[in-house]
């Protein structure tokens, strides 16, 4: 039953793993409805907490000190877009007694609204290991999806009180949801996934992402959502798929390497391996577990602390690490926060629909990784993603800076920010969301992946709340920060970064525990040795 990969695919597998990446679909939707409707949730704040819009600056400072300064953030919005007015003054606070601090307040509470879902993430990342041993794989799943529940539910009913409070609050509870989620379905996709198809499903992680990204900037259009009247609804509509979650979860089985490895269960591993594989015989996936199992055994259980500490696995966390870190500090969560911002800077008329089109471009080329993945292998594409992205990002640059001399760099700014975009989604997208698991055997996963997951929100929230300051600060040179981490994230990406495609857990792990030597050489060796599997 292994001579072709697609007959690896059943119903019930295709059903398990579309329901566990709902959550990164969820995760993806709670990155993208935030940009599109930007101005009208700033605009309703700056009603809220009494703000003076920039329009009334504006007036004031050119009757009284001249004109404003330039160093006034570009977020404060002057118009409600599609209105051409600021809107009603009617039940406007009286303005704060000191008018100019007010654009940096707004500038303050939007940065935190955007951030503030990191934040959660980082807080939970660190349970993941400890609520997916404890309740098992589905029922995790089942139950963290109590927290995107009721996060969506307070943003959905933001115009009902303090909105800024109940939308930081509601980006909160649903970043808490996110950062289990982003532990516990590459967890369980990895271990319900036969080898041959670990790549490929692997890659739905970020597919998923990509996809709630792009129908949230689609539903955030003035005409749709994206409105004064129905922000609210936007920002809370995931958790309708938090529902769609829930309930297809009763219907999948649990990870038969949990059931086998950690609970001992054999005969529930089997009927889960069964349904899982359809006709397959099971036996020599469970030799394989058993072996693993014994291997585990063989070891005290790895903490957090002990990954770090132990030369045994220390090599492998640093790589674990660095992928997560060059994902996020590659720039493409400042694309996808502030890309409509971006668009407006390089010239751009209609911004939020180049933005919408960043999501299709987005989304398209990660349905294309989906099958490079397994052909081309982890490491290739992972190099090739992060040299396109830093030629993305010095092109993007050169185009921003000599915008004001040559109108067309608009164009050179646009082409680069939709090839960054594709670049990223070749590799350095999706395979950091799964490489962890193929990297760690039973006893380190979930330690390994906590401190990953955890890593991956901290820098997720770094680029959040900072980059629209380094933003105004850098202005058009913002992006020569990120070319050159990029440029180290290759470097070490060569010099570090193992395949990992078609070798099991455990031929993963001999890797690590024998290497001294760099990861190239190391790859070179399991080529000769025929540990690659085409």
């Amino acid at each position: 039953c292994s001579l072709l990969p697609r007959q690896h695919l059943t119903g019930t597998l295709v059903l398990s793993v579309f329901t566990a990446v709902l959550g990164f679909f969820q995760y993806g939707y709670s990155l993208g409805v935030i940009n599109a409707p930007q101005k009208v949730i700033e605009a309703h704040y700056a009603r809220v907490l009494g703000i003076v819009p920039m329009d009334r600056l504006a007036t004031n400072a050119s009757e009284e000190d001249g004109p404003v300064p330039s160093t006034v953030p570009s977020t404060v919005p002057s118009t409600i877009p599609g209105t051409g007015a600021w809107g009603s003054t009617e039940g406007m606070l009286a303005p704060p007694e000191d008018p100019a601090a007010s654009p940096h307040v707004l500038t303050m509470f939007w940065s935190l609204s955007v951030s503030v879902f990191a934040i959660g993430g980082m807080v939970s990342s660190f349970t993941v290991g400890w609520i997916g041993d404890r309740l098992g794989r589905v029922k995790a799943m089942l139950v963290v999806n109590v927290l995107s529940i009721v996060g969506n539910l307070l943003m959905g009913l933001a115009k009902f009180g303090p909105s800024h409070i109940l939308i930081i609050a509601g980006r909160a509870i649903t970043g808490l949801y996110c950062g289990l989620s982003s532990g516990l379905v590459p967890m369980y996709v990895s271990e319900v996934s036969p080898t041959a198809l670990r790549g490929a499903l692997g890659t739905l992680h970020q597919l998923a992402i990509v996809t709630g990204i792009l129908i949230s900037q689609v539903l955030g259009l003035d005409f749709l959502l994206g409105n004064d009247e129905m922000w609210p609804l936007l920002l809370g509509l995931s958790g309708v798929a938090a529902l769609l979650q829930f309930f297809l979860l009763l219907l999948c089985p649990e990870s038969p390497r949990y059931l086998y490895i950690k609970l001992g269960k054999v005969e529930e591993a089997k009927k889960s391996l069964k349904r899982l594989r359809g006709n397959c015989d099971p036996m020599k996936e469970i030799a394989e577990m058993e072996k693993e199992k014994q291997e585990a055994a063989s070891e005290k259980k790895v903490s957090i602390g002990q990954l770090f500490t132990s030369s045994k696995y220390r090599q492998a966390v640093i790589v674990a690490l660095m992928v997560q870190i060059s994902q996020q500090f590659s720039g493409i969560n400042a694309i996808f926060y502030y890309s409509t911002n971006i668009f407006e800077r390089a010239g751009v008329d209609q911004p939020v629909y180049a933005t919408i089109g960043v999501g299709v471009v987005n989304t398209v080329f990660t349905v294309i990784s989906v099958f490079l993945v397994e052909k081309a292998g982890r490491r290739s594409l992972f190099l090739a993603g992060l040299m396109g992205m830093l030629l993305s990002a010095v092109a993007m640059t050169v185009g921003l800076v000599l915008l004001s001399q040559f109108a067309w760099m608009s164009y050179v700014s646009m082409i680069a920010i939709f090839l960054f975009v594709i670049f990223f989604e070749v590799g350095p997208g999706p395979i950091p969301w799964f490489i962890v698991a193929e990297l760690f055997s039973q006893g380190p996963r979930p330690a390994a992946i906590a401190i990953a997951g955890f890593c991956n929100w901290a820098c997720n929230f770094i680029v959040g709340m900072c980059f629209q300051y380094i933003a105004d600060l850098c202005g058009s040179y913002v992006f020569v920060i990120f070319a050159v981490l990029l440029l180290v994230f290759l470097l070490f990406a060569y010099l570090k970064v193992p395949e990992t495609k078609g070798k099991s857990f455990e031929e993963i792990a001999a890797v690590f525990r024998r290497k001294k030597l760099p990861a190239k050489t190391m790859t070179e060796l399991e080529e000769l040795r025929g540990g690659e599997v085409a």
